[in-house]
């Protein structure tokens, strides 16, 4: 007879192949027919609304690997707030203005179209380019499985979000905090724009590197300086020498005259020795006058500007350092922050003689046309011809440049908009905000402080087409600019009805409030200012344009989570509006990501081909493996992915896959409302294994708490490989199969069974998101059980079935069981045995020390232990050791814990444990092999109906269906 069929082998459609790249689309469009997002919001209000906004993606290209790794985070937080009692909405925003679409749609149709073209068809055309993308992006999250209102996303060019945008502007202005002056600001020549702080990333930047002497004019009575000396400066910036106003010296520095053969030159007395040696100069070279100077006593000296007729004062300045340089600083007010706030103390004209493409103005003399970095040639002749040149040598350093078009940036005097942040407190708000905020990891707090008390007040007007209109007006009569929180609500409701593209196509007296004139002189007419806000601004008040506003949301967001460098960017200009308008952060807590690498640790880039794309991943291998990869790092760190990685991550899926299809498989006759066993029945491997999950259920939800996913992903891998497939399926696979189907035994098996599953089910559904619901459709259905799994509650952690005592008993046993099975496998490598259950094993309790507690617990479990090391037979042998063991325990003596080898002509094989600090003999097992549960058992045959089956099968054969 075959005995196959009598057995309760698995059974499941769970496909152990996921062929997700094909299937994952499948459940996309069923999660969005369904409508799974919104049951699955209004299934969790219990514990009130958890609101974490959205950062706006730049709506422009594919996403990338930055992209998935971020909208896979949010949908995992977002999964299990809903999963855990909150109501999380989860709507989805773009950020649609801004230059890299102006710049894009000006290559696909041509600079010379785009100079043809008005404002509003420009817009027209940009407009059309980011919806275009917004639906591609929108594809593209959707398919990595981000569940959220995909329908009604928010968008800034949306008209209530530009309406929104313009009344934030009004309370700024109300409050005192907008005004215009000119100042210099990061400047993009390339772009022809003004740059904010956050547009500027630092990279290596080749420049002269020069020494240039001052001749001093009129040393106005010091005696300490003689007229015919020079001061020395150093610059790695030549192309701001025709705008120099002055020399700065710090006011608490000595400063030394110094005779040598290039004259008499004036530096600080710390960085003579590095200005010598860079000027060439040795020791007997020169000589330093024994008089010293502080440099507050230099105020007022008049040098002469090297080619130009200018008089350049010395000035005091706190910010001169002596870490590199002179200690003698070159001011030019209309090319740097610290230079202008110096200049505006001692009145010093804010002169900055380039044009918006960066090229020099008539006011530059003969430098006229020249691009600025281009100049740094002409200006360096200049100096070599006047004697004014010291030295010149090339110099890399870290400089700005644009983060659009990658370009050296250019410091440049321009009349711009800014947000003040010392008129209305707005720096010292901003700080006391900071710490009211919850920073993770915590050093975000002090970056971005650090950036707050250093930063510059704020530029907000940029010089472009596409993006909302600064709401100001100028008079043509008086030329004063008009602007108030009034005319920002006028402008405002303009907006909501008709699109900020009002401002472009109406004239300007259809945009002011009828009858409306000049506060200062009266007058009618008005000219539009033509800047428009910077694209930070745009996202920056969507706390107040969607948060809000939206009746889903309401409120102040809980979390805001995006990449580290939006500490500079998205979090910083949130909370400078939402402070400046409410006086809070716009968020209880911020969470960063570090940036994606490949393999070695490389930032990802085009140029070094390293390059990896989601939509291939998705194609080879499915988002899942993309979402666990989110999972598996710890993200707070800077991430790595390569090919090794993802077929790493490959395997642990596959583990987690089977480990479900198992549990699966072997459910597929069980009801849990009717079979389940009490847990007062269970045996205790069921009740260990109950317990173990509630370990591993309280340690997932403690770390999904704590953000930290990688600790989620830890623990059900090492759970599922070690508590479940290598320890508690490979014991209970015999119950489950060989018992009778419908027995206590294997039912008990069963409920434990379910029990795991329906936990892991859910710990795994906010990260593997597509497995989980598959899992969730195949597993049995109780009655009233959800249709997915994100509309069923996470499990709470259930103290019936934690049992602490339980658990530290049972590591001890599988301490032990540990060390039989290395017995095993040495038996099995000698040839022995194959199978396990080809083996009877022998233990000697009696010779084992730790005060008789381990041999307590061997006797305890004598009958349980074959079932535990799945071995046909298991003795405990009491007294002295057997015969055929005599002579192995004599090798013994003199071995070394570990040791193995046979015994008794090759017919057993003994293992010397270090655990158990004694010896584990194996032998082959007695009586014969049962053809249904391959148990040798010396019952074979003791039933005539069936000979070939060991005594437990021919009793669960006699009872048939009815077992």
């Amino acid at each position: 007879m075959d005995y196959k069929d009598t057995l309760n082998l698995p059974k499941t459609r769970f496909p152990m192949r996921a062929n997700l790249p094909q299937h994952e689309p499948l459940q996309v469009e069923k999660w969005e027919s369904s409508r799974t997002y919104f049951k699955m919001v209004r299934a969790n209000t219990a514990k009130g609304k958890y609101i974490l906004h959205d950062g706006p993606p730049y709506a422009n290209g594919n996403i990338h690997l930055g992209h998935a790794l971020n909208k896979i985070l949010k949908d995992i937080i977002v999964k299990y707030k809903n999963m855990t009692g909150y109501a999380a909405p989860y709507i989805p925003g773009w950020d649609c203005h801004g230059l890299p679409i102006e710049l894009q749609v000006e290559k696909d149709i041509g600079r010379a179209k785009k100079l043809a073209l008005s404002k509003t068809e420009i817009r027209r055309l940009c407009k059309e380019y980011a919806e275009k993308f917004i639906d591609i992006q929108r594809s593209e999250f959707k398919r990595l499985g981000v569940l959220g209102d995909w329908e009604n996303p928010y968008r800034t060019i949306d008209r209530s979000y530009e309406a929104a945008e313009i009344r934030e502007l009004g309370k700024l202005i109300a409050r005192g905090a907008l005004y215009r002056q000119k100042k210099p600001v990061y400047w993009c020549p390339s772009c022809v724009t003004a740059l904010a702080e956050a547009e500027v990333e630092y990279e290596d930047h080749k420049a002269p590197s020069i020494y240039v002497k001052f001749p001093v004019q009129d040393a106005r009575g010091k005696r300490a300086i003689d007229p015919g000396s020079y001061f020395v400066i150093w610059t790695t910036t030549p192309w701001t020498l025709p705008a120099n106003q002055a020399i700065a010296v710090h006011p608490d520095f000595i400063y030394r005259r110094v005779k040598t053969r290039f004259g008499e030159l004036i530096v600080n007395h710390e960085l003579l020795g590095s200005v010598m040696e860079a000027l060439g100069l040795k020791r007997a070279e020169f000589e330093v006058a024994p008089a010293s100077v502080m440099g507050r006593e230099l105020e007022g000296i008049i040098c002469r500007h090297p080619w130009i007729e200018r008089n350049v004062p010395i000035i005091l300045g706190e910010f001169v350092t002596r870490e590199q340089g002179t200690g003698c600083v070159h001011i030019a007010p209309g090319h740097g922050q610290e230079d202008y706030e110096v200049g505006q103390r001692y009145g010093l004209e804010v002169s900055a003689p380039l044009n918006p493409e960066g090229k020099f103005t008539a006011e530059a003399g003969d430098l006229e046309g020249e691009f600025a970095f281009d100049a740094d040639a002409k200006i360096i002749e200049k100096l070599r011809r006047n004697g004014a040149l010291l030295k010149e040598q090339t110099l890399t350093h870290s400089y700005p440049h644009c983060w659009r078009c990658k370009s050296p940036v250019l410091f440049r005097a321009t009349e711009q908009w800014f947000i003040s942040m010392e008129r209305s407190d707005l720096r010292r708000q901003a700080l006391a905000a900071v710490d009211r905020v919850q920073w993770i990891p915590p050093w975000g707090k002090d970056r971005i402080r650090g950036m707050l008390e250093s930063r510059p007040d704020w530029c907000i007007s940029r010089q472009r087409s596409w993006g909302v209109p600064i709401p100001v007006f100028y008079c043509r009569r008086c030329a004063e600019p008009v602007l108030s929180s009034e005319i920002c609500d006028h402008v405002a409701e303009i907006f909501e009805r008709e699109g900020s593209d009002a401002w472009f196509s109406r004239p300007a007296g259809e945009l002011l409030p009828e009858g409306f004139l000049c506060p200062r002189c009266s007058g009618q007419d008005f000219v539009k200012e033509e800047d428009i806000l910077d694209v930070w601004f745009d996202s920056g008040v969507s706390h107040a344009a969607v948060v809000e506003v939206r009746p889903e949301l309401g409120g102040v967001s809980d979390l805001y989570l995006e990449g580290s460098d939006q500490h500079r960017g998205w979090f910083h200009t949130a909370l400078l509006t939402s402070v400046a308008t409410r006086g809070r952060a716009p968020y209880q807590s911020v969470l960063t990501h570090g940036f994606t690498l490949d393999g070695s640790g490389r930032k990802m880039s085009k140029s070094l081909g390293n390059v990896i794309a989601p939509q291939d991943i998705m194609k080879q291998y499915g988002a899942e493996i993309l979402r666990l990869w989110v999972a598996a790092e710890d993200y707070r760190e800077d991430v790595r992915l390569s090919d090794e990685i993802l077929k790493r991550l490959v395997e642990s899926y596959r583990k987690l896959r089977n480990t479900a299809r198992f549990l699966i498989s072997n459910l597929y006759d069980f009801d849990p409302a009717r079979d389940a066993v009490p847990p007062s029945r269970l045996p205790e491997l069921d009740r260990w294994i109950l317990h173990r999950t509630q370990s591993v259920l309280k340690v997932c939800r403690s770390a999904y708490d704590r953000f930290e996913f990688h600790a989620v992903y830890h623990a059900l891998n090492n759970f599922c490989s070690v508590d479940l497939s290598a320890i508690y399926l490979d014991i209970v696979k015999d119950r489950l199969y060989c018992e009778g189907a419908r027995s206590e035994k294997r039912r008990a098996a069963q409920t434990a069974l379910y029990k795991v599953l329906e936990t892991l089910v859910h710990l795994m559904a906010p990260i593997l998101s597509f497995t989980a619901e598959e899992v969730w459709e195949h597993m049995p259905r109780g009655a009233g059980r959800p249709e997915s799994v994100f509309l069923s509650p996470m499990p709470e952690f259930d103290t019936t079935l934690a049992d602490p005592e339980l658990g530290a008993r049972w590591e001890r046993l599988l301490k032990i069981r540990a060390e039989i099975l290395k017995a095993l496998e040495a038996a099995r490598n000698g040839g022995l045995i194959g199978h396990s259950l080809d083996a009877k094993v022998l233990l000697y309790p009696e010779s084992y020390t730790q005060e008789g507690a381990l041999a307590d617990l061997l006797h305890a479990y004598a009958r349980s232990w074959p079932e535990i090391a799945i071995v046909s037979q298991l003795e405990l042998e009491n007294g002295a050791l057997a015969p055929e063991l005599m002579a192995a325990r004599e090798a013994m003596k003199s071995a070394a814990p570990g040791a193995v080898g046979p015994f008794n002509n090759g017919g057993g094989w003994f293992y010397l444990s270090p655990v158990l600090q004694g010896p584990i003999a194996v032998l082959r097992a007695e009586g014969a092999k049962c053809e249904r549960c391959w148990n040798y058992r010396t019952s074979v045959g003791a039933d005539p109906g069936h000979p070939t089956v060991c005594d437990r099968c021919a009793a669960v054969l006699k009872q048939g269906a009815a077992g």
